[in-house]
């Protein structure tokens, strides 16, 4: 049953991440067609054919490789202004008008106007962005049904469990040892299923109320806990403890170096301050509560600068990336997966014995991850991603407004074929990169659960 979840898991999650590959290139088909030009092929995935279809100018298919996809527009690269140098073509020029001719190639009779490069350089910004823009617009909608409608794991003021006995805590059995003194909670009476509306005579009105109060107090304390619909009295000794520091918020206050930046363990888990305070010895319940728009904005809004931070530090993980590959040293927490690697753990998660709003929860979110990556990968200012036809519109843009301020003649649509040596440099990059999470998602795994 275990294997067959996993199966399940993984093939939901693969299509989730080929729906989210359709998705990001129907923006620029939409948009691109909108403004009256030619798309000859809409196609997700690259490589071999696996099956296509023509409907009217557009072949719309899927291919062999699900690394991505492509709409491909007449006339993307313009024609080349005419060569009066005389001069022999070097080997560079020539890659440029290869790329020049392969371009040219989709252009046929009656797409006289239905090219890519003849639109104002708005109109293509807009067809460039509408394809990240539709990953941006599928993450806010599953953060939106996750975090509003399913809501966060939140903790509450229901006892969850009791401990019996007090152990260290860096026992590794959790068993009482007979001469092992009883938790202040076993001793005064607690029982899982207890709500906390009271400590030391004040109400609580949330879990931080409670928790703080608790962590304050020290030596016998009254609570006050509904149990089967009535309020019941109690009072336990508390004894000091080291626990993981909170903040006035109750968010866990995390070590930092002399930089201020978090200080991580040699797994790459960040390591918690810890400090003296009131120990009951209880654990609280996690009940699953919606956020508010505001709240959920402002978790996309950290989600989207954490998503930042990844790109930027991305080139850094490439050596870890190559010794989980070819050495079969251990993956850090914070190593990238590919599309083998992100269906893996999709899979994983499925299998696992947890209630089944967590493990959709959890799809969702690492699925609106996703969306939120490729959102900012695609926006990077280099060819040939959409940011970097975004750029070269722009600078088309500032040309001509200068050109037209000093009252020159129009420079005319920016040549992105120059660019084209630079966009073959970051495919093959990609592809090497690519190649080599491939290899490590399948031997050497990131595992989310153990």
């Amino acid at each position: 049953m275990t294997a067959l979840l996993t199966t399940a898991g993984i093939v939901l999650f693969f299509l989730g991440l080929l729906f989210s590959i359709a998705w990001h290139e129907l923006g620029h088909l939409g948009t691109a067609k909108m403004f009256g030009v030619r798309c000859t092929q809409y196609m997700v995935g690259f490589g071999p054919t696996l099956w296509s279809r023509r409907i009217g100018d557009t072949e719309y298919g899927v291919k062999g490789v699900p690394l991505g996809g492509y709409v491909r527009m007449a006339g993307m690269i313009p024609p080349a202004a005419p060569d009066l140098s005389g001069r022999p073509m070097g080997r560079l020029r020539r890659m440029i008008e290869d790329a020049r001719e392969a371009s040219a190639v989709e252009v046929e009779p009656g797409d006289e106007d239905r090219q890519f490069y003849q639109r104002a350089p708005w109109k293509r910004i807009i067809v460039m962005f509408a394809g990240p823009a539709m990953n941006l617009v599928l993450a806010v909608g599953l953060f939106g049904v996750l975090l509003m409608g399913i809501g966060v794991p939140q903790p509450s003021t229901t006892v969850d469990s009791v401990a019996q006995c007090v152990i260290p805590a860096d026992a590794t059995d959790t068993s009482c040892p007979e001469d092992a003194p009883p938790t202040p909670a076993a001793a005064g009476g607690f029982r899982p299923g207890d709500v906390i509306v009271g400590v030391g005579g004040e109400r609580v009105a949330g879990w931080n109320d409670a928790n703080v109060l608790i962590r304050e107090s020290m030596g016998p304390t009254a609570f006050t806990v509904e149990r089967g619909g009535e309020e019941v009295e109690l009072e336990a000794d508390l004894i000091e403890n080291t626990v993981v520091a909170r903040d006035a918020e109750g968010e866990i206050v995390l070590e930092t170096g002399p930089d201020g930046e978090p200080l991580t363990d040699s797994q790459g888990y960040r390591i918690p301050e810890t400090e003296k305070a009131g120990f009951l010895g209880i654990t609280f319940q996690n009940q699953r509560a919606p956020l508010s728009a505001g709240e959920t904005a402002v978790f996309m809004g950290d989600t989207i600068v954490g998503v930042g931070e990844a790109l930027v530090a991305l080139p850094t993980k490439v050596d870890d990336v190559f010794r989980a590959a070819f050495l079969g040293e251990e993956r850090g927490v914070d190593s990238p997966v590919g599309i083998v690697g992100a269906s893996r753990i999709g899979g994983e998660v499925l299998a696992q014995p947890i209630p089944l709003i967590e493990r959709v929860s959890f799809l969702i979110n690492l699925l609106a991850g996703v969306n939120l990556f490729l959102f900012a990968f695609n926006m990077l200012p280099i060819l040939p991603l959409d940011g970097g036809h975004i750029l070269g519109a722009l600078w088309e843009s500032v040309r001509r407004a200068f050109a037209k301020v000093f009252k020159r003649p129009d420079p005319g649509p920016f040549d992105v074929a120059k660019l084209m040596p630079v966009a073959y440099v970051v495919v093959a990059c990609f592809l090497v990169f690519s190649v080599m999470l491939l290899i490590a998602d399948v031997v050497n795994p990131l595992r989310v659960m153990q």
